[in-house]
């Protein structure tokens, strides 16, 4: 019976969902950190495989230079959403090749320090991912609206996966040293696949472009404090600016183009948004587009797919979950109400539109706040 390692399957699995970034990506892979970094994965668990199958030594130099630098690649794809453009930009990348290039450096000099670089290049950017998953999901502006929480939730699982991989091999150093081994193999070959197929799901996660089922909180935590007069001069602004262009009918939207479109930075418009509405960005989206959807379910008779791609959802569980969270009821059962009692309906739907919408000069005159607000910043 032929012997197939562990992580040899786990290699299988993130070719697979290369395949599949591949097919559903629309960036060239060179331009991708999440793409490269599966690459990664797929290679470090051939090598362990390798490794700790058939006990294979040759390769051990680039298991260790390739598991340095696999931290670094989460990093930079995870800071890659935080802003836009290509996160793959040599000036950006360079600096985080330091602990790879330094293991490479160390084999052909001593190995006493090498696991220690290692250790430290993953707790290092462990706890850089946790501070970034701590500033909330608005600071991934370069997701779609509908993704920034999976994304969100990839990060929190990358940067706990790279703490763990740090631990773990301390816990594997020290079982070398004073017990020649004993668990090493089996924490490898087990603990190690473990991680990567941990780490390797976050990046497929967060770097997909396809739509997933998510699942959105319900509650909304309390904006830190109140919303200041410049808050509420961007919130009202933004209120404006999504009433008139009806913005939130782009599927594809983000944070970024939302700040754009303001010329503002993204956080000052997310920390807006949450200090004046109380709402994560991806909420007050949705709350537009579920107004849309109920005015399309009461006045046409498209079907309900067709009322969700008007909308601006692109997953009907997506829009299902956030249709049920501000109305109570599904899609069908609402079209069913309100069609058993039209008189209802309209009152009920001039209810629900939202206060800010107006004549197109509220638009202007909030423009004209944003270009006030820019001057003082900038005086």
């Amino acid at each position: 019976m032929i012997f197939v390692p562990l992580p040899f399957v786990s290699a299988l699995l993130f070719a697979i969902l290369l395949v599949q970034m591949v097919r559903q990506g629309d960036r060239p892979w060179r331009d991708n950190a999440f793409f490269l970094l599966l690459l990664g994965f797929m290679a470090l668990s051939v090598l362990l495989g390798l490794r700790w199958g058939y006990g294979i030594r040759t390769f051990i130099p680039l298991q260790t230079t390739l598991a340095a630098l696999t931290p670094a690649l989460a990093w930079l794809a995870f800071r890659g959403l935080t802003a836009e453009g290509p996160a793959l930009r040599w000036a950006k990348v360079w600096p985080h090749l330091v602990p790879a290039g330094l293991v490479g450096l160390l084999f052909t000099i001593s190995s006493v320090s090498i696991d220690l670089v290692v250790i430290l290049a993953f707790l290092g950017y462990g706890l850089a991912l946790t501070r970034l998953a701590l500033a909330g999901p608005d600071v991934l502006i370069a997701p779609r609206l509908d993704g920034v929480l999976r994304s969100h939730r990839a990060l929190q699982i990358t940067a706990v996966a790279c703490l763990l991989s740090g631990v773990m091999d301390i816990v594997i150093s020290l079982d070398m040293r004073w017990m020649g081994g004993f668990m090493s193999e089996a924490m490898v070959s087990g603990g190690n696949v473990v991680v990567l197929l941990v780490l390797g799901a976050a990046a497929a996660s967060a770097g997909s472009a396809a739509p997933v089922e998510e699942d959105e909180p319900s509650a909304v935590e309390p904006p830190t404090r109140p919303g200041s007069d410049e808050d509420r001069t961007v919130a009202l602004a933004l209120d404006a600016l999504m009433a008139e262009r009806q913005l939130y009918k782009d599927a594809d939207l983000n944070l970024a183009r939302l700040a754009r479109r303001l010329n503002l930075p993204a956080r000052r418009v997310s920390s807006a948004v949450n200090r004046v509405h109380g709402m994560s960005v991806s909420h007050y989206v949705n709350k537009y587009r579920i107004e849309e959807a109920c005015h399309l379910l009461a006045t046409t008779d498209s079907s309900v797919i067709q009322v969700m791609m008007e909308a601006g959802f692109l997953s009907k569980s997506n829009f299902n979950r956030e249709f049920l969270r501000l109305t109570g009821v599904s899609p069908i059962a609402w079209r069913r109400g309100q069609r058993a009692a039209p008189s209802e309906s309209a009152e009920a739907g001039k209810q629900k539109a939202p206060p800010w919408r107006g004549p197109k000069t509220q638009c202007d005159m909030m423009q004209r706040h944003l270009t006030q607000l820019k001057r003082n910043a900038t005086q």
